[in-house]
């Protein structure tokens, strides 16, 4: 069933074809008997990060008897539409894809934060609200409850106005929400200034279960750009701020094992992952570009845990030094790699016969279906940029990490993994800012030689994954604390 909201396209999932994520507290019809008339709209921030775990939540709520309408910006509807190969029609579908204008020109740079944030803020409001209006109009199933990515603080506000539930969802670690709700303190502590620069030369802890945090590694004060930092900072002190406080809940895609600290310090915010399409046994949703499908084929071919897998997400940009020698690196180690050069991430050029002499143990793609690649027995370890869905997706395969941060909240999560959990190295840059040849290959043996890392992360792996039986700390707060409420 196709139709039109706003401009944008409609597609409607059928419930048999999302598996259940969760097995049913009580009995499945009894739950979508009571859910029969809850309908849920969801909206990410449009960002590739973003969107793909609240489209996972989304699958999840529809997987227990709840209508979801997800809402996409026009121009990542259409990406997310393109590159989703299983999308089917359902008749009696629970999901329905639609989409509002960003407002931004044909020609904008959409990776553009500030801009693509400051525009959506103002003019996106009267959007939300027509929408919003439109869907009561044509369903039975009237909206019960509005949830929100916690960069859109603006969404919260429309459905304060119009009488519907709101829940902040944070695509995050718990810890970087827990920032945001302390930078006044921070301020008065003469730690930040009123524009979120650190003021001080040292380490601080939000509270004694926590972490301590460099300030200058805060996810807004580390981008290289002080523009950028400027927005960043704005964004999380007023959107991120805003919707955790006016919301009824906040659902985060963390776990309880991984971030006790920050959880104890907010108890009102429910960890309900991992969120993965993995654990269903379907393929995940919501990426922008298509993934290169042969990846699993040569998995296949290579021996058990051997595989280097290179990923950097989807902001990350290298200049040609670096990837030569991240390219360089990589055939020095003379182990198996595959690596993912992102559509628009470098117009590298190769060295001269490196296609030739890797050609054997080397495979490079644009995109990689990361959750299946990282759940394959082949792959040893993960290059990572420490985003915070490729850490959940890591720790749920028990995978080491090294870690290769670029900007935001990356930095602390490569804390994480280095000091708190003791799953992964870091991988460290010489004095010119690059992380070199040698650097990688030395990296590389100690990591796979570490057998205490490898233990760490699968212990890790064990904990996460309990989590989500049945009676345990994220079944629980997604199947009996959040979804009968909306």
């Amino acid at each position: 069933m196709r139709g039109s909201y706003d401009g944008g396209y409609v597609l409607m999932v059928g419930p048999e074809m999302i598996p259940n994520t969760l097995d049913a507290v009580i009995e499945k019809g009894v739950i979508i008997s009571a859910m029969k008339n809850k309908h849920v709209v969801v909206i990410p921030y449009p960002a590739q990060g973003h969107v793909i775990p609240l489209m996972e939540a989304a699958r999840c709520f529809t997987s227990n008897g709840l209508k979801v309408t997800f809402v996409n910006t026009e121009f990542t509807h259409k990406q997310v539409m393109s590159a989703w190969s299983d999308q089917q029609d359902g008749e009696n579908g629970l999901m329905q894809m639609v989409c509002i204008t960003d407002e931004l020109e044909p020609g904008d740079n959409r990776e553009d934060f500030g801009k693509l944030t400051e525009t959506m803020s103002i003019l996106g409001p009267n959007k939300l609200e027509e929408l919003t209006e439109d869907i009561n109009k044509v369903n039975d199933e009237k909206i019960t409850c509005i949830i929100a990515d916690y960069c859109m603080g603006w969404v919260i506000r429309v459905a304060q106005k119009m009488g519907i539930r709101q829940a902040t969802f944070c695509p995050s670690s718990a810890a970087v929400l827990a920032l945001t709700m302390n930078v006044q303190k921070l301020m008065d502590d003469e730690v930040i200034d009123c524009n979120g620069l650190p003021l001080k030369d040292q380490m601080v802890q939000l509270s004694t279960t926590m972490p301590s945090m460099d300030p200058a590694n805060f996810a807004w004060a580390c981008t290289g750009n002080p523009v950028t930092n400027q927005i960043i900072f704005d964004i999380m002190t007023r959107d991120g701020k805003e919707a955790a406080e006016a919301s009824d809940y906040i659902i985060c895609n963390s776990n309880m094992e991984l971030e006790p600290g920050a959880f104890s310090l907010f108890p009102n915010m429910l960890p309900i992952g991992p969120l993965l399409s993995t654990t269903r046994s379907a393929k995940q949703a919501g990426h922008f570009w298509k993934a290169d499908t042969t990846c699993q084929n040569w998995l296949d071919q290579q021996p058990a845990c051997s595989v280097i897998y290179v990923a950097f997400g989807s902001v990350t940009i290298f200049d040609q030094n670096q990837c030569e020698e991240l390219a360089l690196g990589l055939e020095l180690t003379n182990k198996p790699f595959l690596w993912v050069v992102r559509p628009g991430s470098t117009k590298y050029v190769y060295p001269s016969g490196y296609m030739d002499r890797v050609s054997s143990h080397g495979k490079i793609v644009s995109w990689a279906p990361q959750q299946e690649v990282l759940n394959h027995p082949s792959v040893a370890c993960f290059m990572s940029h420490c985003g915070w869905n490729s850490i959940m997706e890591g720790v749920s395969n028990g995978v080491p990490f090294l870690c290769w941060p670029y900007f935001a909240d990356q930095f602390f999560n490569t804390t994480y993994i280095r000091d708190i959990w003791k799953t992964g190295l870091g991988l460290n840059k010489d004095e010119t800012g690059i992380v070199t040849r040698v650097e990688i290959k030395s990296k590389v043996e100690q990591l796979l030689s570490n057998k205490i890392v490898k233990e760490n992360a699968l212990d890790l792996q064990e904990k996460v994954m309990d989590s989500l039986q049945a009676g345990n700390s994220s079944y629980n707060n997604l199947a009996v604390e959040v979804i009968p409420t909306f």
